[in-house]
């Protein structure tokens, strides 16, 4: 016959309940550490990555308009410059505000206007994406370009506040270039 000693039999439930809430405390800590890692992720993507914008000016227009949202990409002009054709972003040293606008020119080119049209180097500039309305009879420059800067201007050349009024842009206050508009309000 065998016998069974009591004093080994454990019978009280508390240790399987400690047991239990340690289990859940652990589950829970390692769910806000989770979270926690992707809400870093996320702005460290924000950050030094993609951002996205809300347009508040119809100084692009008709490329972009007042309400449109894009993605800024961050990265790219930590490899290389920026080009012409490209939309930019622009932090407004004076005010701190971001600004939208078209790369005409870079480092070294000659640029103005003639009549209100684009000039590069000697040679007219087809722009299909320009809003050229009101502009007859402007001129500027010609110029040519510092290094280390762009010439950037609106698609809405009538309406923009751009480097015919602000200089030649340091594309060290560039933040990043128009990767993608995901909404558009017109």
């Amino acid at each position: 016959m065998t016998t069974t000693d009591s004093s080994t039999v454990d019978t009280d439930p508390a240790p399987t309940d400690r047991n239990s809430q340690l289990a859940a405390q652990r589950r829970l800590v390692r769910r806000l550490v989770w979270v926690a890692a992707v809400v870093i992720c996320l702005l460290g993507v924000r950050a030094g990555i993609a951002e996205p914008l809300i347009v508040h000016s119809d100084s692009m227009s008709p490329t972009l308009h007042d309400g449109d949202v894009i993605v800024v990409d961050k990265l790219t002009y930590h490899w290389r410059d920026p080009r012409r054709g490209e939309v930019v972003v622009v932090r407004v040293p004076e005010s701190d505000a971001l600004i939208i606008k078209r790369v005409v020119a870079v480092a070294g080119d000659s640029v103005g206007l003639d009549d209100g049209r684009l000039v590069v180097n000697g040679a007219a500039v087809a722009e299909p994406y320009a809003n050229h309305t009101g502009m007859d009879g402007a001129y500027y420059g010609p110029i040519t370009v510092a290094d280390g800067h762009v010439f950037a201007l609106g698609d809405n050349r009538h309406d923009s506040t751009d480097s015919r009024l602000l200089g030649q842009i340091a594309t060290s206050s560039i933040s990043g270039r128009m990767a993608v508009r995901v909404w558009s309000s017109g």
